[in-house]
């Protein structure tokens, strides 16, 4: 893209460059889109080479046995100048292709759809009920439950949820509260006010949460996600008592695995992670705040007993797992 197009309508993500200089072989130098970082390059789906390489990679994936198959920042995949360049008709398109070719190839195939987006554009992507996704990631739950434990109000998550569609039988949520990426604010737009979001923000600021900014179409910055695991997002820095603390991530896991939709959990919410600051400073990202790195032999000695606050997670979640596993709906 030339560097002097006008972007200024882009919805971002971040507040990185989105035109990007890379030297090429050449030597010349080209400005690429960047929609999350210099290191992650967009495609042009617009260019029918990169759309059949990536129908080759989904061939490979259902060809390989593949059960579920995630789409990752769907909204994103088309790029017109003077749009916001999200969630255009594009997309929806795209989806509808994958869609299409995995129920032909492999029925039974789910389609995932990622969006860390206000939650009526996260459902657009169940198209009719039939010719997109089957599964949309629930991007709206982990802020407002942690919203709820932290205000000690269910109110604004029951609203919520109590004006949730429950789809025609062949769609449902992907529910989660963790993942490699921070707790998105983004979804709760519109769901909480500015004031009560600025407010949990700040609140989990001073219990050494991190925060990261996106940029406006106006030009200013707002908070994007925080950055925490989910078990230290839960709790106050001066509790010294485990066992509260353990409480409140049961009861944030057990309105997860109470919820309409399938269940996820992240790998280091199982083995009950806290803030990994040393693996965040070498990484140089906030994210790697919950992206702990593992040994193997230290994470059996630890679900065996040797670290107290993991074996009671694992196996205090493990049941609650087990409670809820029978009534695992399939679609």
């Amino acid at each position: 893209m030339p560097p002097a197009t006008d972007l200024s309508t882009v919805t971002r993500p971040r507040t990185s460059l989105l035109l990007t200089p890379f030297e090429m072989a050449d030597g010349e130098v080209r400005f690429i889109w960047t929609t999350f970082s210099a290191d992650q390059i967009d495609l042009n789906f617009g260019n029918p080479e990169v759309l059949l390489r990536m129908v080759d990679v989904l061939l490979d994936y259902l060809q390989k046995g593949a059960d579920y198959v995630r789409l990752d920042a769907v909204g994103y995949m088309w790029k017109t100048p003077g749009t916001r360049c999200i969630h255009l008709e594009k997309p929806h398109l795209l989806v509808k292709l994958f869609s299409a070719i995995a129920n032909e190839v492999a029925p039974g195939t789910v389609i995932i759809t990622e969006n860390n987006m206000p939650h009526k554009d996260s459902v657009s992507y169940f198209g009719d009920g039939h010719d997109e996704a089957q599964m949309v990631y629930q991007f709206s739950l982990p802020p407002l439950v942690l919203h709820a434990i932290h205000l000690g109000s269910g109110r604004a998550l029951s609203q919520w949820a109590g004006a949730l569609e429950h789809g025609n039988g062949g769609t449902t949520f992907f529910n989660f509260l963790a993942s490699h990426n921070g707790i998105g604010l983004n979804p709760t737009r519109g769901i909480l006010s500015e004031v009560e979001i600025v407010a949990l923000v700040r609140e989990l600021a001073l219990e050494g949460a991190l925060m990261s900014d996106k940029n406006n179409p106006d030009g200013t910055t707002s908070p994007h996600e925080i950055n925490v695991t989910y078990f230290d997002a839960l709790n106050r820095r001066q509790d010294d008592d485990d066992a509260t603390r353990l409480r409140r991530f049961l009861l944030a896991y057990a309105i997860l695995l109470a919820f309409l939709g399938v269940p996820a959990i992240y790998i280091r919410s199982m083995l009950g992670s806290r803030n990994d600051y040393d693996g965040m400073k070498a990484a140089d990202h906030n994210r790697a705040i919950n992206r702990q790195k593992f040994d193997l032999k230290m994470i059996e000695t630890a679900l065996a007993g040797g670290d107290a606050l993991r074996h009671a997670v694992y196996t205090q979640l493990s049941r609650l797992i087990q409670l809820r596993s029978p009534f695992i709906p399939t679609i």
